[in-house]
């Protein structure tokens, strides 16, 4: 009965040894300045973290827009960037374009047809469609 407990004891034993072992090193508080601070860690960090996010590009991210749509690539509509060079921004386009989103269709940028969006009020649609013609090449 007692080898049935051995080697999961020792397994066990054997994995805490292996990961419990290693240098400590000690931070001494008298060895750091009280003028320095440690450099920030930015690398998963955005490089555009700290440019103010718009009603619509959340809009955006929170519905299934990027399903279809990347900012800089076709996938099956067109990129956003696309969108926003063959529309200027104004206020008669950014009206017709959300009646687009709502309602849906094709023809403009080939034969694939956008899903309606019903669900989406005009006013969003509106903020989500400025949001993409804000990013002209």
């Amino acid at each position: 009965m007692r080898k049935r407990y051995l080697a999961p004891l020792l397994l066990s034993a054997m994995f805490f040894a292996a990961c419990g072992g290693g240098e400590k090193k000690e931070t001494n508080a008298d060895s750091v300045s009280k003028h320095e601070t440690p450099a920030a860690d930015n690398s998963m960090v955005s490089p555009n973290a700290d440019k103010p996010v718009s009603k619509g590009e959340t809009l955006m991210a929170q519905s299934d827009c990027k399903t279809c749509h990347k900012e800089e690539m076709k996938v099956v509509g067109p990129a956003l960037k696309d969108i926003a060079g063959k529309y200027p921004n104004t206020p008669e386009n950014v009206d017709k374009l959300a009646d687009k989103v709502i309602k849906g269709g094709s023809g403009n940028w080939g034969e694939v047809a956008m899903l309606p969006h019903p669900q989406v009020s005009k006013d969003d649609a509106k903020e989500m469609v400025s949001y993409i013609l804000s990013l002209k090449h």
